[in-house]
């Protein structure tokens, strides 16, 4: 079956009792179990569920991958990766990064020993250089956040192979409708799924997918012993988005590119960050690992300063100021003052991640009022 089949009927089989097509939510948080000392599928749903089993079924055929793991939210899915680790042991991570993930490894990860450093993952020089004998994994986006670098894969997957790490991709900003980073060799993929499989800023979900079912066994037994996991009622809200994730990211990659076109010649606009521009260094790489797309996510530099730059984030009317991403409505951000306010100063700037970047989240809205509102916004400076 193809993809957008797949995401409406795996995992959702109809009810066997009733015949409802639109299996039911388990909000039990405890099974009846048929005798003592013999366990069955379901025991408290801390560890499972029948609600989280559904989806948790239909996001890893989505991503290619044999099992899945759902989470309280996508910081709590990368947690549990870096949990596999101890002390002394080390982490590479791509430049451009999540500020939340940058929080978790260098303000929680370095409590336990474990051991950071940043590069720029597309540069075999400085991936050799980051190396250590106490190296456990290699962590990159999809698409890079806030300056939407593309890492290449396949290079990412041939490293960690010849020097035996583990390599975790971040998928968040593509989904799998884009990009299936397991078909490329990755061993898992994570995901904010309140984003775009979500789709409707209404649940918070993380996710973990893999191919290797002893792999699953480890992050299953981190998961269920730290108490992680999401319930029901978010699990059902992500299953239900799921089913329309591809047909939303075509239409939004769509407008984001028409967004991003409009934007490259507009006079207050300095530069603009989108991997389906030409510009962009990462162009025919995107092109070659995204499917054919590039993405609803850009971010563009404003032809002024600081209060120029905020009064451009505070003047649109249909890009809702706020964090997230990836739903039906259009978002603008700060970055250096929101989602990427855990940096350091000092790191932001080694990043490139300038006061006069804007980030933007394109949603579901028409084009043309998407651009008459930037228009108006950049209009103010």
């Amino acid at each position: 079956m193809k993809f957008r089949t797949r995401a409406i009927h795996v995992g959702n089989e109809p009810d066997p009792q009733t015949g409802a097509v639109v299996p039911p939510i388990y909000l039990a948080t405890t099974f009846i179990q048929p005798g003592v000392g013999e366990w069955g599928e379901f025991d408290y749903s801390r560890s499972g569920s029948p609600t989280r089993k559904n989806v948790e079924t239909t996001i890893a055929d989505l991503e290619s991958g044999t099992n899945a793991l759902l989470f309280a939210s996508g910081m709590a899915a990368t947690h549990c990766v870096t949990m596999l680790f101890q002390k002394g042991d080390h982490i590479i991570a791509n430049r451009d990064l999540y500020g939340g993930s940058y929080r978790l490894l260098h303000k929680i990860c370095d409590r336990s020993g474990i051991e950071v450093t940043l590069v720029d993952v597309n540069q075999p020089e400085e991936l050799k250089a980051a190396l250590r004998p106490q190296t456990k994994l290699l962590w990159i986006e999809t698409i890079g956040n806030p300056l939407m670098s593309i890492p290449n894969i396949r290079q990412c997957v041939a490293f960690a192979r010849e020097h035996n790490l583990l390599l975790g991709v971040d998928n968040t900003f593509a989904s799998p409708a884009l990009c299936r980073p397991l078909e490329l060799g990755a061993d898992i993929v994570m995901h904010s799924a309140t984003k775009y499989l979500g789709g409707h800023s209404d649940c918070l979900v993380g996710a973990l997918v893999t191919a290797d079912p002893e792999l699953h066994k480890r992050l299953y037994f981190v998961q269920n012993a730290c108490g992680s996991a999401c319930g029901p009622l978010e699990a059902y809200l992500l299953g239900r988005g799921m089913k329309t994730l591809e047909i939303r990211m075509r239409e939004q990659c769509r407008t984001a590119m028409q967004i991003a076109e409009h934007l490259s010649q507009h006079p207050k606009v300095t530069r603009v960050l989108y991997p389906g521009l030409k510009t962009h260094p990462g162009h025919e790489l995107a092109r070659e690992q995204l499917n054919g797309m590039f993405g609803t996510m850009m971010s563009f530099e404003v032809n002024g300063d600081l209060a120029a730059t905020k009064m451009v984030c505070k003047s649109t009317e249909l890009f809702g100021l706020a964090v997230s991403l990836g739903a039906v409505e259009s978002l603008i951000a700060h970055p250096a003052t929101m989602s990427h306010a855990s940096y350091a100063p000092e790191a932001r700037a080694a990043a490139g991640i300038s006061d006069r970047l804007i980030r933007l989240s394109v949603g579901l809205e028409d084009p043309e009022d998407l651009i008459h509102d930037l228009n108006q916004a950049l209009s103010k400076i």
